[in-house]
């Protein structure tokens, strides 16, 4: 029998996009030709969405449009906050948000109209509506009242007036903005290629992100900083890292939240959310989550090289984690938050799955295995009655 190798897929190409690129050699994201370090330091997460759906960059007038377009989708059908309240408190947020997802179709008329702008219609009120779904979750399963999504808040800083309950400060508004961008896009990661298979199928817009969000939901994928914001937890001072960093590697475990698949001289994104990190330590006068992050990365780096003769780097999850929760978001938000922040990627994709034109598709994703289960012959294995067998 042929023998097969499980390469996950790992250097296969399946299909050319525009939306965006990754040189892991380099150290380079760009979201449609324009760096990931440019956007974060210089553009808005609207102004990246724009970018994502429509190809360009736009006007000062489109943006402002775009903008009133997008805070005017926000708010939730009643439906959808009744079927809220009557969920169990202990609901993970991220299995409520898959379901309610779905449950959406039920109030869009236009869920099953397959032509691109309905889509991108779609995916305008998708984008609107799942940071007000996290939120309202999140004060349901703490008795609080649902706050009204506020219109005159950008995109950042009302996600986190619906969830705490008052309007952040201009800089952790800002900050936060920043983290979306961040987490917008990345190519064929394991939520967006789900998204495009289940498109590729011509499965709705609805289907295509209920899926994402189930694949962004492991702690290999989404859940990764989740992870790691556990671990951060776990250690508590600076000064036990050493040996916890030994005790996990010496046992074979991965330390979340270092390394990538595709980067080889380090995560871009990475090194961005550090001196994010290292700002909200160094404004709440408490660098102790700051500190074990940089300990962590600064060990597991050491003895990496020491023991593989490798170089590993911290990726996107690493300081996220640190970030959110010095915002006061709890760890099992941190990866709906991946989700409010790759949703217009994943919607990017799924239209380009769905309508580009640039070189012709198949039907749909079908990729071949090797099968390597039990053989008993040219001509199989022979079928026993049950009552014949020992």
């Amino acid at each position: 029998m042929q023998e097969t190798e499980d390469t996950g897929l790992r250097g296969v190409v399946v299909a050319g996009t525009k939306i965006s690129a990754v040189d892991g050699e380099k150290s380079k994201l760009s979201y449609r030709g324009y760096d990931i370090e440019e956007l974060a330091k210089k553009s808005t997460f609207e102004e990246t969405v724009y970018l994502l759906l429509y190809e360009t960059l736009p006007t000062r007038k489109e943006l402002e449009i775009f903008k009133e377009i997008l805070a005017s989708q926000r708010q939730l059908p009643r439906g959808v906050i009744s079927h809220l309240e009557k969920r169990k408190k202990t609901a993970h947020p991220m299995d409520v948000l898959q379901s309610v997802i779905l449950m959406l179709v039920d109030f869009d008329k236009d869920a099953r109209v397959e032509t691109k702008s309905a889509n991108m219609e779609k995916s305008i009120r998708l984008i609107a509506r799942i940071p007000t779904l996290v939120a309202a979750w999140d004060r349901v399963r703490k008795n609080l009242d649902v706050k009204k999504p506020d219109e005159g808040l950008g995109h950042a800083a009302n996600f986190q007036y619906m969830l705490h309950g008052k309007v952040p400060d201009e800089e952790i508004a800002r900050d936060f903005d920043t983290c979306l961008v961040l987490h917008a896009e990345h190519s064929f990661n394991a939520s967006t290629f789900t998204a495009r298979v289940v498109a590729s199928t011509r499965a709705s817009m609805y289907a295509c992100i209920g899926a994402a969000v189930g694949a962004l939901s492991g702690e290999l994928h989404g859940g990764a900083n989740t992870q790691v914001m556990k671990n951060l937890a776990e250690i508590g001072d600076v000064g036990r890292v050493e040996g916890w960093v030994k005790t996990k590697l010496d046992a074979g475990e991965r330390i979340m939240g270092m390394g990538h698949a595709i980067y080889k001289t380090g995560d871009p994104r990475a090194r961005i959310l550090a001196s994010i990190s290292e700002k909200l330590a160094q404004r709440a006068g408490n660098a102790r989550w700051y500190d074990i992050s940089r300990k962590i990365e600064s060990m597991t780096r050491s003895e990496f090289k020491k023991r593989k003769g490798k170089d590993i780097f911290p990726n996107v999850d690493f300081f996220s984690a640190s970030v959110y929760y010095m915002m006061g978001i709890e760890p099992d938000l941190f990866t709906p938050i991946f989700a409010i922040s790759r949703t217009p990627g994943w919607c990017a994709h799924i239209i380009e799955e769905k309508f580009a034109e640039a070189q012709p598709k198949p039907a749909l994703y079908r990729p071949s295995a090797q099968y390597i289960g039990k053989y008993c012959g040219p001509e199989g294995c022979k079928y026993i009655p049950v009552e014949e067998r020992g």
